[in-house]
């Protein structure tokens, strides 16, 4: 193995910095995997903007990154089912509480992974293909199937068992929404969801059965409509102001749970820079503000709202029945698609903080990704 390389962020909403790094140790249950492609996230841009605010458990430097593909180097102890020289995607939880922010963060060389939260690629599947998955399929699995969540039927996951219930993705088109898509699917779930004209026959490509243009003022009227008396097992809301139109089509339904993927604000609208601004306390007070009444309205109506935390998986059942017994079957079959289309945003390391500033610029229905040598696009 060559020396280890990392995009540090050494102090809260400084740019990243290309050094050297740690080389990291897999631990009994990790794969030390070396990584051919990696992909930034929204969470990646909001810890950079945000500072302390979110994720204070963060002791700078640290390394951000969630998605990573490439191959595994390296198993520990107690790992059945991997074997140096696989290929992999992977979800990298360095960032959470309590995880190494160093050797277990995406955005390098080589990183230390769970194997709980690792699968097999199909030979043909490039390694840049695959590194749009980790966060946003663990993400939906999370809001779908967790139980302080929708709490769906995942014990058919694969077997396409059908089942009448309606699942409603709002924002089809993200990241999260399209992968939340081909979960509820495969579970057995009809699916109705929103997305922009020009990704309509996409989603019904990824298994939904009506799709509605979230910008239509009658969006929620025809979703309603289109539900038909049938039942809704929960709502999924994706992307900034999703949860209001969602709490109407819960009430008008007859839905109990709404699982939300994005804060009522957009984080993106405040200065990378510390210290408190005009625009920071406005957006922060509409934060607050929209949420407690988000909360008790939906109270009021017998609905329970929460937000999502696609980590939580790592320590519950979603996490082996969705990375272990679903997605390595479901990619080798083509059951399941690498969900948004990615797009390369550079060959190295030093193209990571331009994918982070160009994917707060907006980003729609793809992925930035990193692919870090020219095997990214195969073996």
């Amino acid at each position: 193995m060559s020396k280890n390389t990392a995009a540090w962020i050494d102090s809260p909403y400084a740019d990243l910095t290309i050094r050297e790094a740690p080389m990291p140790a897999p631990g009994p249950d990790q794969l030390l995997v070396e990584v051919r492609a990696l992909a930034v996230n929204p969470l990646d841009a909001i810890i950079q903007s945000n500072g302390t605010v979110m994720y204070g458990w963060l002791q700078y430097p640290v390394i951000l990154g969630e998605d990573v593909a490439g191959i595994v180097v390296e198993t520990g102890a107690n790992v059945d089912g991997f074997a140096p020289g696989d290929r992999v995607v992977a979800y990298a939880m360095g960032l959470e509480k309590g995880r190494d922010a160093v050797s277990e963060s995406g955005f390098q060389k080589y990183v230390a992974v769970d194997a709980s939260l690792a699968a097999a690629l199909p030979d043909a599947m490039a390694f840049a293909e695959a590194a749009v998955l980790p966060l946003a399929l663990s993400t939906a699995a999370a809001g779908l199937f967790e139980a302080g969540q929708l709490a769906l039927d995942h014990s058919h996951l694969g077997d396409a068992l059908p089942r009448e219930e309606v699942v409603v993705v709002w924002g089809g088109a993200t990241a999260v929404g399209g992968n939340a898509i081909q979960l509820a699917r495969a579970a057995g779930y009809r699916v109705i969801t929103t997305a922009s004209a020009h990704n309509h026959d996409r989603m019904r490509r990824l298994g939904a059965e009506a799709v509605f243009d979230y910008r239509d003022p009658d969006a929620v009227d025809r979703i309603i409509e289109a539900v038909n008396g049938s039942v809704v097992a929960g709502v999924l809301a994706i992307a900034v102001g999703s949860a209001e139109p969602c709490l109407r089509i819960a009430r008008a339904t007859g839905a109990r749970r709404i699982a939300m993927a994005s804060p009522p604000v957009s984080f993106y609208e405040q200065p990378r820079r510390g210290g408190l601004s005009l625009v920071r306390i406005r957006l922060f007070a509409r934060l607050g503000t929209r949420t407690a009444l988000l909360q008790l309205r939906s109270r009021l109506s017998g609905i329970r709202a929460t937000f999502i935390w696609g980590s939580a998986i790592a320590a519950s059942p979603v996490g082996p029945a969705v990375w272990g017994a679903y997605l390595p079957t479901a990619l080798a079959s083509g059951a399941h698609l690498p969900y948004p289309e990615a797009r390369i945003a550079g060959d190295d390391l030093s193209a990571v903080q331009g994918a982070i500033d160009a994917l707060r610029l907006g980003v729609s229905a793809e992925k930035l990704v990193v692919s870090l040598d020219a095997t990214a696009t195969g073996s």
